[in-house]
C-alpha cells in the first residue's frame, strides 16, 4: 500500500511531522509531496521545503520527499497511489478538506482518501502561524523540527 501527505510545508511543522510519523505506520511507503501553487507566495522556495521535508523525515523509514506541480489525482495515477492521507487540526479544517475529497474521487475513483486527526499538543500549530512568529523573532522551538528553526532564523535574517 502506497499513500500521500500533499501540501505547501512552507514550513514544515512538528504538526506536520506527527502526521507524517503515524501515517507511515499504516501503509508500506508514504510519499510527503511539495504542491506547487502558483498563486501563492511562499516563504520557502520548493527545493527549500523538499530539503527541509528530508531532513524532518528522515527517522522515518518508509517516507520519501517529492514535489509536483498539477493534480493531485494525476500524481497518484502516475505512482501508483492508493491512498491520500490527510491531517486536520481542528472541525474547521474539515469542511474544505472534505469538498477537495470528492473532487479528487471525482478524479481518482480508485483511491480512498483518509483524515488524521493532529495530536492535541500540535492543534494550534500552522505554517502560517508559524512564519508570523518568526518573522518577528519569536520562539518557534518545540514547533518546527531543529532543521526549520535554523532555516526561519537563517531566512528572516536576509530580509
Amino acid at each position: 500500500m502506497k499513500a500521500i501527505c500533499t501540501g505547501s510545508f512552507d514550513p514544515v511543522t512538528n504538526g506536520h511531522v506527527n502526521i507524517f510519523e503515524r501515517a507511515a505506520k499504516l501503509v508500506d511507503e508514504l510519499t510527503v509531496c511539495v504542491f506547487v501553487n502558483k498563486h501563492k507566495n511562499y516563504l520557502f522556495d520548493v527545493a527549500e521545503r523538499v530539503k527541509l521535508l528530508e531532513e524532518s523525515t528522515r527517522h522515518i523509514s518508509n517516507v520519501k520527499v517529492d514535489s509536483f506541480e498539477g493534480l493531485v489525482s494525476e500524481y497518484v495515477k502516475a505512482h501508483g497511489i492508493n491512498i491520500i492521507i490527510r491531517g486536520l487540526r481542528s472541525t474547521a479544517d474539515f469542511a474544505p478538506e472534505f469538498n477537495q475529497l470528492q473532487f479528487n474521487k471525482r478524479l481518482a475513483p480508485e483511491v480512498e482518501t483518509v483524515f488524521l486527526l493532529t495530536e492535541i499538543k500540535f492543534s494550534f500549530i500552522s505554517s502560517s502561524g508559524i512564519r508570523e512568529l518568526a518573522k518577528f523573532h519569536g520562539d518557534v522551538s518545540g514547533l518546527v523540527p531543529q532543521c526549520v528553526e535554523v532555516a526561519l532564523k537563517s531566512k528572516f535574517e536576509e530580509l
